[in-house]
This record gives C-alpha cells, structure tokens and sequence, in this order.
C-alpha cells in the first residue's frame, strides 16, 4: 500500500516509477557528480524534505575516492521542470543517470528518495549494485501510524492557509527533530537549511496540484523479494513509528538485508552526524569495491 499525504505535501508522496511499457518523457535533472572514475560510482537521492544539499556535509569526503552523483528530483532544488500527467521521480533519475553514462551504480537514498531507488533497482535492470536505505519513506511507507497523521495535519493545515513558513517549520520539527525532541536543541544551521529547502520545494509545486504520477504496478513494498543486491538499512531510533515499520518490511522483504540503528538521532541521521555517516558509507562499500 502507498501512502498519499496532502496533495502538496512534501516528503511521503511516494516516488512512482512509470508502469512497465509506459511511454514517458523524464525530467533532466539538476545535479553534481565530482570524483575519481573508474569504479562503480555513488549515486546519493535526497529525502523530500531536503534537496541535493543535504549531502553537502559528506560531500568533499565521499568526492575524495569516489565518483559521486547527487541530484535534485524534479520539484526540489534546482529541478524546476513542471511535470505533465504520468511523470514520476524514478523515471527522472533513470533518465538522468542514463544521460551521464551511469549504468551501474550504489544507490543511496534518504527517506522519499530510498523509495527511488529500491524502485530503480526493481525497473532498471543492473543499475543497482547495492542499496543503502537510510529512513526509509515514500514508496516503501505501508503504515499510516497516529504519529504520521499527525505530522500530515501539523504541515496539511499551515499548507491550506498558504504559510509555507509554518509548514516548512512543522517538517523541521517532525523530521530533524522527531517526535521526541524540540527542534530547539539542534545544530542551527541544520534547521535553517532543512527549513530553506523544504519551503523551497513548497514554493515550486506550488501548482502542481491534480498532476498524476504514474504508479509502479506492483508496489515496491509487494516486490522486495526480487532484489537481489546488498541491502543496508540505516535508521534513527528518534524517528516517528511510521519509519521504523518501514524499515522492518524492508529487512524482511528483501533477502540478506540488515539494519543498523542510531540511538541518537531522527529522520535525517546524515545531517546529525556527518562524520559518522561518511564512515558508514565506507565500510559499506569496502567490501563491494
């Protein structure tokens, strides 16, 4: 089952790739790629209440030795093509990644964008090399917990009155922050650049209201056991309920994949702990270099 929030909603409209044999035009989208060729390149999809600056923190790092993709989906960032009925974010990036000779790749993906890529793995036939699914969201939500209804009415009602002030702060409080701390007591620069972003993607799909998406049939969440790569799933024990029913159905569905937690942090463990994150992503390619 894939969940569907306020229509203009952020970050758990879930991703959809097009139906198999669906004709579609995608997005070019807006991106970086920085770093040594050679090998299987890092391909990082941002969550939805971001776009391709949250990987700002890991990105001189991860540059040093690899060769590193980021992109903005279309409706965030710098991807400001107004889609058309049947576009979908999975489409995009194929075609994007298609465009730069990538046909091959570790997939990581941050909430919204772990569900493009496991639906990347399951359409585009050896794109992904691996998975690394951190929070993961979109397409692989099943569950609409209380916790997740009412972050939907925290970010639905500013939405309806046009404050994209406030709803922007209610995804930096449900999201940085979780539902067990106060925003207050983080890092101020990881607010304020959560918060620019996420109105920033409130601001271009300001229009986009009644636009369908194609869906993939079926769901990534029926499909988990046709992936057949390594699969590692990072989650924050901070987080709402929502993700953590996520995070165990992708562990169960997908065979072999495992789960590492933090203790101490929310939905966007990479932007809490940078320099632990960029370790985690080391030893996870180490192996499959």
């Amino acid at each position: 089952m894939q969940l569907r929030p306020h229509p203009r909603g952020s970050w758990l409209c879930p991703p959809s790739a097009d139906r198999e044999g669906t004709p579609h035009l995608p997005s070019q989208l807006a991106h970086d790629r920085s770093g040594p060729r050679g090998r299987v390149p890092l391909v990082l999809i941002h969550a939805g209440v971001a776009d391709r600056r949250m990987w700002d923190p890991q990105w001189a790092s991860l540059t040093r030795h690899h060769d590193v993709v980021r992109l903005d989906l279309r409706g965030f960032g710098e991807s400001t093509e107004r889609p058309e009925d049947g576009w979908s974010y999975t489409a995009d990036v194929a075609a994007t990644l298609a465009s730069l000779g990538v046909d091959r790749a570790h997939l990581v993906g941050c909430s919204m964008g772990a569900g493009v890529a496991v639906e990347l793995a399951l359409t585009v036939p050896g794109l992904a090399a691996s998975l690394l699914l951190v929070a993961p969201g979109g397409a692989l939500i099943t569950e609409a917990t209380d916790q997740l209804k009412e972050f939907w009415r925290a970010e639905g009602d500013p939405l309806e009155a046009g404050d994209l002030d406030a709803a922007a702060t209610a995804n930096v409080d449900w999201w940085l922050a979780g539902p067990h701390r106060a925003a207050a007591d983080l890092d101020p620069g990881a607010r304020e650049l959560v918060h620019t972003m996420q109105r920033r993607a409130f601001e271009l799909t300001e229009d986009w209201d009644g636009i369908e998406e194609a869906e993939l049939d079926p769901p990534a969440t029926d499909r988990l056991g046709e992936i057949a790569v390594p699969t590692l799933v990072l989650t924050g024990s901070l987080d709402i309920d929502a993700i953590g029913v996520a995070a165990a159905g992708v562990v169960e569905g997908v065979p072999g994949a495992r789960q590492v937690a933090w203790d101490d942090a929310a939905h966007l463990p990479s932007l809490e702990r940078p320099d632990a994150f960029v370790t985690l992503v080391e030893e996870w390619l180490a192996p499959l270099a």
